[in-house]
């Protein structure tokens, strides 16, 4: 299915012009060796150009669109008109003579055979060329004293003519096309991706850009142990792909890959996505919406409204172009694993129901935000970074869990549990940071909106209501309706700390810093100490401020009304725990948002 997708999505922009024709390929070059009509290299022309590295500008190899490069492995294995010196010149740093000879003659062998008969002035350069140059005297040719060094190094070479470039004469161009559709690497055999009958390729083409692979490619398809094969076939003949296919996929996936803008990483997942149809503006579309990137020419106001009718299943107009919500759409996630590729997920749905189930995910994740806070939404990766150390030295989520959420989001499954376990964590063991006392730690609004999000799928998928943390207790905002004694214990335990911080303003540890957490758990033990203690601050606070006594009086009465004389609970569980906590954040947002409104007038 996979391989499909790709070869699809390859075939829709090579119809719109927007990717390299089969056999064809894009490939970084240095450097190119200027022929003269006989096949003598006159110069060599540094073709490199500046581009922009971050914020400086660096002279970097251009890429060309060249004969598709063959997958090298330990093997000698030569590139048609483009490739290292080793290969053009028989010369190289590497300290085996005898190899580096061996790699010039296979390229010199393969130039010939493919060109022999080509009647074309820059095909003859090239089979002269070959013929007449010699590995052994090539230090010292006077066309390479200025680049030697810079050849050596590294980099690609290709041929030029003084009427241009070998690669775009026409004749060498039929040539390889000729030559490419007609060899291949292993048997005929039925292509498991097309159908057809065809020669199958045995090395698939690297895969290249997926964040910790390997520089230079890994496999996507790929068998390499005896275990991984069958019925006595080797390496891909064990998933037999034809040539065509092979090419068709890889190239693909490596344009997806290479578009950065449309790359994005979660874990150690790179992950792309696609509309069967082509084009990018599917994609921009999609990355604002699931991933939070930024869409230039739009606000967010006008970008929302799109995807509330794509969810209802009308289409859009989006940079001039009609976005369809019946158009098939592709997610991958891909993850570095040695020489190889592995799949950490491959989603497929229409554009609407993937936008659907991330809009019904935010609907779920939606609770009051602080007033310094600026996100509409909580983005994924804001949402993971809730479940980090802030402290550590490593902030990245957890690679498994940041794939798995992921992959919840997108199906509209349950979240796993894993993202619940990483929030209360986090609430648990954080403690304020002195270098930064007023940043909001334990409660925030990213694991409140957590724990609602969670329990709200749960009882979705499992069609019950948990008694421990019910519906009136996974809102927006305050509920100060609700009777579920966990939450009115986490209202309570707000109302006590702003007594107690209005009582002694400044101070640098409050209840929450030394008793929430066991509050949470055992409210039987806490409870009676921290309302002791709240008499004393009232009788404090009254003396100061006799109006603001009157108001938390008030709010006491309220909430220990809706106790009724209900004993503390000796202990809680981790919904009930959930309850507290949500009741905790709603009412302290609440009592801010009053300070805020307040301020306004």
């Amino acid at each position: 299915m996979i391989l499909q997708a790709l070869t699809d999505y390859y075939q829709a922009l090579e119809q719109a012009g927007k990717i390299d024709a089969p056999g064809w390929a894009p490939v970084k070059v240095s450097f190119a060796l200027l022929l003269s009509e006989g096949g003598a290299l006159d110069q060599v022309i540094d073709i490199q150009t500046e581009q922009p590295r971050g914020k400086k500008m660096v002279l970097a190899p251009q890429t060309l669109s060249l004969p598709a490069p063959v997958k090298r492995t330990v093997g000698v294995a030569a590139n048609f008109l483009c490739d290292n010196v080793s290969y053009l010149l028989g010369i190289d740093n590497k300290g085996k003579p005898q190899r580096t000879r061996e790699c010039f003659e296979a390229s010199k062998s393969l130039h010939e055979r493919l060109l022999a008969g080509v009647d074309s002035p820059a095909a003859r350069a090239i089979v002269a060329f070959f013929r007449s140059w010699d590995p052994d005297a090539a230090r010292e040719h006077p066309a390479l004293a200025e680049h030697l060094d810079a050849i050596l190094s590294g980099g690609n070479l290709i041929f030029r003519t003084l009427d241009g470039y070998v690669h775009s004469d026409p004749a060498v161009r039929r040539a390889w096309d000729a030559a490419y559709q007609s060899e291949g690497d292993g048997p005929q055999g039925i292509c498991l991706v097309t159908g057809e009958l065809g020669p199958v390729e045995i090395v698939h083409p690297a895969i290249k850009n997926v964040a910790g692979a390997q520089p230079s490619g890994a496999a996507l398809v790929s068998f390499n142990a005896q275990a991984f094969c069958s019925y006595g076939k080797e390496q891909n003949l064990n998933a037999p792909t034809g040539k065509y296919a092979a090419f068709a996929y890889t190239s693909a996936l490596n344009a997806l890959l290479a578009d950065r803008e449309h790359v994005f990483r979660v874990g150690d997942a790179t992950v792309v996505y696609w509309a069967k149809g082509g084009g990018d503006l599917y994609q921009s579309l999609f990355g604002w919406a699931a991933m939070g990137q930024a869409v230039p020419s739009y606000d967010e106001g006008d970008l929302r409204e799109m995807v509330k009718h794509l969810c209802q299943g009308e289409s859009v107009q989006f940079h001039e172009e009609q976005l369809d919500p019946n158009m098939d759409f592709y997610i991958l996630g891909l993850s570095p694993n040695a020489a190889r590729l592995s799949v950490r997920f491959f989603l497929h749905n229409t554009f609407g129901g993937f936008l659907q189930n991330v809009q019904a995910h935010y609907d779920r994740l939606e609770i009051v935000r602080p007033v310094y806070d600026k996100f509409e939404t909580l983005p994924l990766w804001k949402l993971l970074s809730e479940t980090v150390n802030l402290n550590a030295r490593d902030k990245s989520p957890a690679p498994d869990l940041a794939g798995e959420v992921l992959r919840a989001v997108l199906t509209n499954t349950r979240y796993p549990a894993t993202l619940l376990n990483g929030a209360t964590l986090r609430i648990r063991a954080e403690q304020r940071d002195k270098d930064h006392p007023n940043r909001e730690f334990k409660i925030t609004r990213g694991r409140a909106a957590i724990l609602k999000a969670y329990y709200i799928k749960l009882s979705e998928t499992t069609n019950r209501e948990n008694p421990d943390i019910p519906k009136e207790v996974l809102q927006v905002s305050l509920n100060s309706d609700a009777n579920n004694i966990p939450y009115t214990l986490g209202r309570l335990f707000s109302v006590l700390e702003a007594i107690q911080e209005s009582a002694n303003p400044g101070l640098n540890a409050t209840i929450k810093d030394k008793y929430f957490n066991s509050a949470a758990a055992t409210p039987a033990v806490i409870f009676p100490v921290l309302t002791n203690l709240a008499q004393k601050h009232l009788k404090k606070l009254r003396g100061s401020n006799r109006g603001l006594s009157i108001v938390y009086d008030k709010q006491l009465t309220e909430l220990f009304s809706k106790l009724d004389g209900t004993e503390y609970p000796a202990h809680m569980n981790l919904p009930q725990q959930g309850s507290f906590q949500l009741g905790y954040y709603h009412q302290t947002q609440a009592r801010y948002q009053k300070k805020e409104e307040t301020k306004d007038v």
